[in-house]
């Protein structure tokens, strides 16, 4: 399979994530703990097959990086799928895609990036269609305090993924695939102890249903999913790869609308087209600093 192919059943796996947890019978963090653990399983697995070892010393140099950066990888889960349950997967989706313009926002104070004109627009942009998002007219019901309060766990989704991005421009000589392996064991060690203190991880309530969701969720929106992603990146241009990556919000958006009837007003759709189209000119300047010998920031 040709990597552009490649990228586009990854996009399309990442579009139907929402789907499949909100079936699944587990809290949040149930499931963000059960992910990591399945998905570094097949990685592991993976890169014992393909005889990929990352150094331990390099592991070793980076690893206060790479344990802070998978617990924000879990705690980003963990509020991803609080924000699926209590507003739909189009609003959850495109709050989730703020997270460049949180990378944006930080940029200059932590990697020393210039704010430019452009940026400060791609920023108001967002944030009006931010506002279009969670404010649709919709009035005071409780209807609209959930879909407000599940636009707030996107942002703070939003906001571990951005760190997570941030940290692993610090992270040296390691690859994406060897960094998300590590950040995904990282991640999974990190939420034990939290869901074994909730009470949770009963996993003898779960029904045929819940079992054989969690399963796809870890092996093939996980493990199989990143495994194509970083295999594809090695042969994709950094433009296609941007262009690509927004299959992602656009399939999550079409296949909820399919299989769970939800739907966007007007004004929604034109909130999420300005944060769509904010995140798509930021991740274009991030391509254009990468021409210049910088890293460019890791598409969601």
């Amino acid at each position: 399979m040709k990597g552009k192919m490649r990228l586009i059943l990854t996009m399309l796996i990442f579009g139907s994530i929402g789907v499949f947890v909100k079936k699944i019978e587990l809290s949040s963090s149930e499931i963000a703990f059960l992910r990591g653990v399945i998905g570094s399983l097949f990685l592991l697995i993976a890169s014992f097959l393909v005889k990929h070892k990352p150094s331990y010393q390099v592991l070793k140099e980076n690893a206060l990086l790479l344990l802070l950066s998978g617990a924000a990888i879990g705690l980003n889960w963990i509020f991803l799928f609080e924000s699926y349950r209590y507003t739909t997967i189009s609003n959850a989706t495109i709050s989730y895609y703020f997270a460049p313009i949180f990378v944006m926002i930080l940029a200059p104070w932590l990697l020393k990036e210039k704010l430019t004109s452009v940026k400060v627009i791609c920023i108001i942009m967002a944030m009006i269609g931010l506002f279009l998002i969670v404010n649709p007219g919709a009035g005071g019901t409780s209807d609209s305090q959930n879909n407000t309060l599940g636009i707030f766990y996107g942002l703070l989704a939003a906001a571990f993924y951005a760190s997570v991005v941030l940290m692993n421009k610090f992270i040296k000589n390691l690859s994406g695939f060897e960094i998300t392996l590590v950040q995904l064991m990282a991640g999974a060690l990190v939420l034990f102890p939290y869901v074994l203190w909730q009470g949770n991880l009963d996993l003898g309530r779960l029904n045929s249903t819940s079992i054989i969701f969690i399963l796809i969720l870890g092996i093939v929106h996980t493990g199989f999913a990143y495994f194509l992603y970083f295999t594809s990146l090695q042969e994709l241009k950094g433009q296609t790869i941007a262009v690509l990556s927004y299959i992602d919000p656009i399939s999550a958006v079409i296949i909820a609308s399919i299989f769970l009837s939800e739907g966007m007003t007007w004004i929604q759709m034109i909130g999420g087209g300005l944060v769509l189209g904010s995140t798509f000119l930021s991740e274009k300047l991030e391509l254009n600093v990468a021409k210049k010998g910088q890293t460019p920031t890791t598409t969601l």
